[in-house]
């Protein structure tokens, strides 16, 4: 959803984040909302200014989130408080499962299909009965007794099968009844520390203002994300905006809060290893994909808008390798690197330190601030041959051979690290032009105010220059592994002395073009699978519709009477869609489900839909079409139209996920990695069984309960620094406002350990220890849990050796842990032990 949309709701509600704090130009909407009359609610482990503006704060123990989400399930389902009308039209709550399907509950915290041996699941017990269910496009090759894209080509034969009275005990409906019956008020507060009485107003409030008139939000950020089970927080907010028909609707969603460093864009264009643009998936060594043609079979979903794949892929290849890619060569498929397994920063952070990585380019990245278990990363880079480091100053990052932590306790010592290190500045955003892509997808073009000065370069120049002298070097070997190195093209305009390659000519390319006359598509629907196109990212298309006309530029906002949805205001993809699914804010008739919360609506005479927004639906598909079953239906012809949802497979909302999530179909509280208790949902499985672990004597985890480490501690950041900390630690007016590092210790835990406000204290875990300031305060409470009282303790991650402002590293104190779906880390929930006092330093160090 739009930020600004986050104005029209009824009810927000902020988890896994400090918006206020964090997201302070977003969360002005709140306040807006609130304004009119919203109720906000704020559930977090902390009280902060988030909290003290929100109606209700919920305070949970970190890493409870699932079991507080859970508990509103079950509540909307017991009470029958959920949307059941657009519920049972828009989402798979009547499909039918498998009959051999076993939910966690019933599983002993575990879901049917688990492997011990493999340490994953096998999901053909998770699928509609029948058949199979593609995901929309990324994972959903699944492990599967039969073949899976076989299976899944029954979708065009004929939908999955319902039963839509709701009765039959293997429908998504009673399932879920199952799955969460054992999150009752006394179950959430036991394991989140959540009074009931707090968490059932939560419960009241979201419901009261859900429905035909009314809609509710969640905003979340990397409060959710930064766990072993952040994924299923995120899908267990989708599974109750899904009963509540919040979704698609004015005031309805989820807001990602993703803006910072523009890591929305650099997810759409990625810097992930498993995708390419658009979130078209990487070819794969372990998917039977050794040619375009198998991978086209394998990863193009027969049914709903992904099966317009092979059109995005075969004009992205286009885009990269130009006169180089042919029919006759499948558009250069084989140029392309196959992945071998998880390419992402934990497992490349145990490589470097394994000696496995030779080299590598630290582009904007600090990752000894950032990146799990610091004094690992440390001992990684030291093994590196060379090592290129792009910032505006030597970061912790460049510097660590001869000021890092390893090298003050004297682990490692200057010149016995023999890794070369360059150091490249690089400039900041005023002084280069380009897109940055906010949260909610909008593509913003800003303007070069002024170059860098001496040497500083942007990463467009870096990256440009450094492929077209790899180009040049390259241009006469005959070894095929030279190939995609020749074939790729680098053919942008060059601008002034300094040969700035033309950012506007790189997003005319992400646009997309005909091929070979390169005119302008005007949006991804143009695009073709014969080689006539080239696309950079398919979902982009339309951000520079026309030569002269670049729509991420475009700066015309609503008038103060509306609409609201700010179409003239730059490019938000896909086709500059501001609400996405809005099919789904009229009912299956065309109607809209009330005048309040009106957006999209069938106009029978004109016989097309009409919204204020780009309508996310086929413009002409009238609300009564449904396919013709007698034979094959693909693409979109098998999407009925009173089915909204039209990148899935089905054109419906999953409230239960038969592919692409390789934890379970439905979201299970499992206890962080490292915890202070057992698990009092599921005793007999803890953790996230398909959590991605890394045991090793580098890598230490602190066992269930452990005495040593009995506190609770979460990360977080801070209005004045931002990310790694390198753009603010740095300016002496925000350092002056946040000058060093701390702690922030809750009074009762200070008290017992004889600790005051400012007084120095040493957080410890088995990966690190770490000195800081202490800030007691009562922004953090205690729980009982389990018959024990239970201490949280917060600390920022933005510190460093560098800067005005520095501190001691907040991520020496993690673990290399992540979930199974993205390999994200958990640095929000892990335990740690305090003590009163410093760490003892060499004199050499204290000199």
């Amino acid at each position: 959803m739009a930020q600004w949309d986050v104005a029209n709701s009824d009810c927000i509600i902020v988890m896994g984040s400090n918006m206020a704090e964090n997201h302070p130009i977003a969360f002005r909407f709140v306040l807006q909302a609130k304004e009119r009359g919203a109720t906000v609610i704020h559930v977090d482990p902390r009280f902060t200014r988030t909290s003290a503006l929100a109606d209700i704060h919920a305070p949970i123990r970190a890493g409870t989130d699932i079991a507080f989400l859970g508990g509103i399930i079950r509540h909307l389902l017991e009470n029958d408080l959920w949307f059941r009308d657009w519920a049972l039209a828009y989402t798979n709550i009547a499909e039918i499962i498998e009959p051999g399907f076993q939910d966690a509950g019933s599983g002993g915290g575990k879901f049917s299909g688990w492997n011990d041996e493999k340490r994953g699941y096998q999901f053909d017990t998770w699928q509609p009965e029948g058949m199979a269910m593609a995901s929309a496009i990324s994972e959903h090759y699944l492990n599967t007794a039969e073949n899976f894209s076989s299976m899944t080509h029954k979708l065009a034969e004929h939908p999955p099968p319902e039963d839509r009275s709701l009765r039959h005990p293997m429908c998504v409906y009673q399932i879920l009844k199952r799955q969460y019956a054992a999150y009752t008020p006394e179950m959430v507060a036991k394991t989140t520390g959540c009074p009931q009485e707090t968490f059932l107003k939560v419960c009241e409030a979201l419901a009261r203002n859900s429905g035909r008139e009314r809609t509710g939000a969640f905003c979340y950020a990397v409060g959710w994300t930064h766990h072993s089970t952040g994924v299923q927080m995120i899908r267990a907010a989708a599974l109750i905006q899904g009963l509540l028909g919040n979704v698609g609707r004015p005031g309805g969603g989820i807001l990602a809060l993703r803006g910072h460093t523009s890591i929305q864009g650099s997810t759409d264009i990625p810097t992930l290893y498993n995708l390419m643009p658009g979130y078209i998936p990487h070819p794969n060594a372990q998917k039977p994909e050794t040619s375009l043609k198998d991978y086209l079979e394998h990863e193009t979903v027969p049914t709903g808008w992904w099966h317009n794949f092979p059109k995005y892929i075969v004009s992205l290849l286009k885009a990269w390798y130009g006169d180089a890619a042919t029919g006759q060569n499948e558009f250069g498929f084989q140029l392309l690197p196959k992945i071998m397994g998880d390419h992402s920063q934990l497992p490349m952070t145990m490589a470097m330190a394994d000696g496995t990585i030779r080299g590598m380019f630290m582009l904007g990245q600090n990752p000894i601030i950032g990146g799990s278990n610091s004094d690992t990363v440390q001992r990684g880079l030291a093994k590196l041959e060379w090592l290129v480091v792009r910032d505006m100053v030597e970061t912790e990052t460049a510097s660590f051979w001869h000021k890092g932590r390893l090298v003050e306790r004297g682990e490692l010592s200057p010149d016995k690290v023999a890794t070369e290190v360059f150091l490249m500045p690089a400039e900041l955003g005023p002084e280069k032009e380009g897109t940055v892509t906010n949260t909610h997808r909008l593509v913003q073009w800003h303007d070069k105010a002024v170059d860098g000065p001496g040497d500083s370069r942007s990463e467009l120049w870096f990256v440009y220059h450094l492929g077209r002298r790899l180009k040049q070097l390259y241009a006469g070997s005959t070894d095929p592994q030279d190939a995609p190195i020749q074939a790729v093209t680098l053919d942008y305009r060059e601008k002034g002395a300094r040969r700035e390659p033309s950012a506007e000519d790189v997003l005319r390319e992400i646009n997309g073009y005909t091929w070979p006359d390169r005119k302008q598509v005007a949006a991804f629907t143009e695009l073709k699978d014969d080689g006539s196109t080239a696309c950079g990212c398919w979902l982009y298309s339309g951000a520079w519709p026309k030569q002269d006309h670049n729509q991420a530029r475009s700066r015309v906002p609503d008038p103060p009477q509306g609409p609201g949805t700010h179409l003239g205001w730059a490019f938000a993809w896909p086709a500059n869609r501001r609400t996405l699914y809005n099919r789904a804010s009229a009912d299956p008739e065309g109607k809209p489900w009330s005048e309040r919360k009106k957006l999209v609506w069938w106009d029978a005479e004109k016989k097309d839909w009409n919204s204020p927004d780009a309508l996310d639906f086929e413009p002409h598909k009238p609300p009564g079409y449904r396919p013709d079953w007698s034979h094959p239906n693909e693409g979109m012809d098998a999407i009925s139209g009173a089915n909204p949802f039209i990148m899935m497979a089905d054109g419906k909302a999953a409230l239960f996920v038969s592919s692409g999530l390789k934890d379970g179909p439905l979201p299970t509280h499992y206890e962080p990695v490292e915890s202070p208790v057992r698990n009092p949902v599921h005793p007999a499985t803890q953790t996230n069984p398909g959590a991605k672990t890394w045991g090793r004597p580098d890598n230490p985890l602190h066992e269930v309960g452990d005495p040593r480490f009995p506190h609770v501690l979460t990360t977080y950041r801070l209005t004045e620094h931002h990310s790694g900390g390198i753009p603010t630690r740095l300016v002496p007016h925000l350092a002056e406002l946040q000058p060093e590092g701390f702690a922030e210790i809750p009074p009762e835990l200070a008290s017992a350990l004889g600790i005051a406000n400012l007084d120095w204290v040493v957080l410890s875990t088995a990966r690190g220890e770490v000195e800081t300031r202490a800030l007691v305060t009562e922004r953090l409470r205690p729980f009982e849990i389990a018959g024990r009282r239970i201490h949280q303790i917060g600390m920022p991650w933005h510190f460093g050796w560098v800067g005005y402002a520095t501190g001691d590293i907040a991520n020496a104190l993690t673990a290399v842990v992540g979930d199974p779906n993205t390999s994200m880390h958990e640095n929000k929930a892990l335990t740690c032990a305090l003590r009163k006092g410093r760490i003892p330093r060499p004199p050499e160090a204290a000199e």
